[in-house]
């Protein structure tokens, strides 16, 4: 059979001129996990017509050009359990790639993956013209073949990191005879700043999709300056830190921030003191903003108790900082 080259930047055929035609297509989510808490979306549909970014709701989640819905988990360990990526809807699997490896394309060299940019991924062809595409799913993973015929809700693979990726994600992308389909919108051109009435998701699945300008993806407690490599692998989630730890670190990653945004780190004591604290605001926007406070070990050993890490992001709304994320983690030294 036939095999479908599968790609990240694609060269799409224009829909014929005054296309009114009811989609038809009706679309659940194309992940097994619950958005805002096992998964995130990074990233949208790029409706900006110039060099710019614009998501369906008017924001900025996401980067120019970009084509399609990317759905992360938040590191590579939630990676490694498995998040299943499912057909989200009915049709007959058109073209599957399997076999190239996940890993962090700022890793190697980009131009070995020229022209497999969108890694391991499924290609599902529906009725009335459309198409699904599910790319950098994890090596190994697919379960479908060319000429299957899947139901909404089927395991097709797990997400992954594969191709043109920096982070482990599936990237879900719609297609109507070849044209490009934001799912949010559908065939509603005409809409501005919110979902569509056109929109191609099933009510259920739109419900679990609420707009998130930003998000925080993970935190935790490190011994010593933390990176975001090092977060990402999981190294810093081995056990409590001992209590002749050299130091105690407060970090957190989140997704989107934005320029002008202000964010709050603390390292509180067991006694309620504040041990350490960050206060810094963005000069540009940040599709992913690692930060840390902390403070070396202030005598022979740490008090014992619980330690608290505080996160707050403020940014300005109709006029005034608001705070848009928050977060806590605890941890007991014994």
């Amino acid at each position: 059979m036939k095999r479908l080259v599968l790609a990240l930047a694609l060269i799409w055929a224009h829909a014929d001129a005054g296309e009114t035609a009811q989609s038809g297509l009706v679309l659940s989510l194309p992940v097994d996990c619950v958005i805002g808490e096992t998964c995130f979306v990074q990233n949208h549909f790029d409706h900006d017509p110039g060099p710019g970014f614009r998501d369906y709701a008017c924001g900025g989640l996401g980067y120019d050009g970009h084509r399609g819905i990317d759905i992360r988990v938040a590191d590579l360990p939630a990676m490694a359990r498995g998040i299943a990526v499912i057909a989200a809807g009915p049709g007959r699997i058109l073209g599957v790639r399997d076999g190239m490896t996940d890993i962090d394309v700022r890793l190697i060299d980009a131009a070995t993956i020229a022209d497999r940019k969108a890694g391991n991924g499924v290609v599902i062809d529906h009725d009335g013209g459309w198409q699904t595409q599910y790319s950098h799913l994890r090596r190994g993973s697919l379960r479908v073949a060319v000429g299957d015929i899947v139901a909404a809700g089927d395991v097709i693979g797990m997400i992954g990191m594969s191709g043109n990726a920096t982070f482990p994600h599936v990237e879900f992308s719609v297609r109507r005879q070849g044209v490009p389909v934001d799912p949010f919108i559908g065939l509603d051109a005409a809409t501005e700043c919110g979902v569509g009435g056109g929109t191609l998701w099933h009510q259920d699945a739109l419900a679990s999709l609420p707009y998130t300008p930003s998000g925080m993806l993970a935190a935790g407690f490190a011994t010593r300056r933390p990176t975001w490599s090092e977060a990402r692998r999981g190294d810093y989630a081995q056990g409590a830190p001992r209590r002749d730890a050299p130091a105690l670190v407060f970090w957190t990653s989140i997704f989107g921030g934005q320029a002008d945004d202000q964010f709050t780190l603390l390292l509180i004591a067991p006694d309620g003191e504040t041990l350490a604290e960050s206060r810094n605001v963005l000069k540009k926007d940040k599709a992913l903003l690692f930060s840390f406070t902390g403070i070396k070990r202030p005598g022979d050993i740490w008090p014992e108790g619980v330690y608290r890490g505080e996160f707050r992001l403020y940014r300005e709304i109709d006029g005034a900082p608001r705070e848009l994320l928050s977060g806590r983690r605890e941890i007991t030294l014994r």
